[in-house]
């Protein structure tokens, strides 16, 4: 599996002239552009102490979902040559996908460390326990779905696409870009209930309470923060790992034909 790792990051950059800086430039632009319209011009920070933080905590967990789902949604038909040559388990594929999306995480995580760490920021072991069960609930998750995706798109492409609209409503239907309690106006309680039990949501909560609660706000109180958020996260891990076991089931039932599809 990791020379299947090694090979999904060199063939991302190759003959890319910037190579690794890649990782840092887009997380950065997208930071830039939200801090910008919802920060500036929407004037957000006003109502969250740290908005900067806030955001790119979100964002992170966003990219780091968005390209896990990616590539393991696509890591069947991106190694059609493997699998049609090679004997080996073919869920080696999408789960060498995940350690290529987890790999490229690192870089964001890393910035939005040391700038917590400038602000005053100090870790307990709550934290770190919230930062690894977020990250493997949202991986675990992404794998799900990935395979499950993944093995009808070997067959049927438009696969991808649905994966695509997925990608593109999951930053508005978490709250990356504004504060949670903005949707109590807007949701019936059971509709809430069920928004906040979605992994991505619970994830991104879990990375909100580890990085932008615990940096000091200098006296600014902190919005109203989720109740019975390690519930959600149970809720969410069990959720993440039922989906696993549907796209697990619908890989093997599939993954018969592939060699036929590609």
């Amino acid at each position: 599996m990791g020379l299947l790792v090694r090979k999904g990051i060199a063939t991302r950059y190759y003959g890319s002239a910037l190579g690794w800086i890649w990782s840092y430039v887009r997380p950065a632009a997208q930071f830039l552009m939200y801090d910008f319209i919802f920060g500036t011009v929407f004037q957000a920070h006003r109502d969250i102490p740290n908005f900067s933080i806030y955001l790119f905590s979100g964002i992170i967990t966003i990219n780091l979902f968005s390209e896990a789902l990616r590539n393991t949604t696509d890591s069947i038909t991106g190694n059609a040559s493997l699998v049609k040559k090679i004997y080996l388990p073919r869920e080696l594929f999408p789960v060498s996908a995940i350690g290529v999306a987890f790999v490229h995480f690192l870089p964001q995580a890393v910035i939005l460390l040391i700038v917590c760490i400038f602000l005053g920021w100090t870790i307990t072991w709550m934290q770190l326990l919230a930062l690894v069960l977020g990250i493997f609930i949202v991986l675990v998750f992404a794998l799900g779905l990935g395979l499950f995706f993944g093995s009808i798109n070997v067959a049927q492409r438009d696969a991808r696409n649905i994966v695509d609209l997925i990608l593109m409503f999951a930053t508005w239907l978490s709250p990356v870009l504004y504060q949670w309690t903005m949707l109590k106006a807007h949701l019936s309680p059971l509709a809430l209930k069920i928004y906040m039990i979605n992994p991505v949501t619970v994830t991104v909560e879990l990375f909100h309470n580890v990085f932008w609660a615990a940096v000091p706000t200098d006296g600014r109180p902190l919005p109203e923060r989720p109740s019975h958020l390690m519930l959600n996260a149970l809720i969410g891990l069990v959720i993440a790992l039922v989906t696993l076991l549907i796209g697990q089931l619908t890989f093997r039932k599939l993954e018969g034909n592939f060699a036929q599809h590609l």
